[in-house]
């Protein structure tokens, strides 16, 4: 048996709710599918939708490597670069209210798994600074917002 998608399975729908011309007939039936079916578009537009001005963003050159990044951001007036903590893990950027982890933002997961951990170990907010290298890297900013961890998010554009 062959396995149908959600579009197809509407579009046999439409085909036999116009083939016994029901749209012809009851336009309010006609409404409440393109309400149902524009309220859906919307939704599932809203999940993909990052409030862009929301995050302090930053633009610096690209295609380098992670440590220019930490380098350029992390300078010794907002925090300490490569903090050394008592397990011999490394915080990229330890700050005065933050544990902040820099990742490319396609190794989203590990960031904020690896800022959680730090945030554990000093008693400091979690934070992550994702380096974005193309506008559909939003996608993986989006993922990290829907966590609700209370991690800060900084960004960062080479594009």
């Amino acid at each position: 048996m062959r396995k149908i998608n959600f579009t197809q399975k509407y579009c046999i729908i439409l085909t036999v709710m116009a083939g016994k011309n029901l749209f012809g007939k009851n336009r309010i039936l006609h409404f409440v599918v393109t309400l149902i079916l524009m309220a859906t578009g919307i939704y599932y537009l809203g999940l993909n939708y990052v409030p862009h001005k929301l995050y302090e963003t930053q633009k610096m050159l690209p295609n380098q490597v992670e440590s220019y990044y930490v380098n350029e951001w992390c300078t010794p007036d907002f925090g300490r670069k490569e903090a050394i903590l008592w397990d011999l893990t490394r915080v990229d950027c330890l700050a005065k209210d933050y544990a902040i982890e820099f990742d490319f933002a396609k190794k989203w997961a590990e960031s904020i798994g690896q800022s959680l951990y730090y945030s554990k170990m000093t008693g400091k907010s979690p934070a992550v600074v994702l380096i974005l290298t193309s506008p559909l890297d939003y996608r993986y900013v989006n993922r990290v917002e829907r966590l609700d961890k209370g991690i800060k998010i900084f960004l960062v554009k080479t594009y």
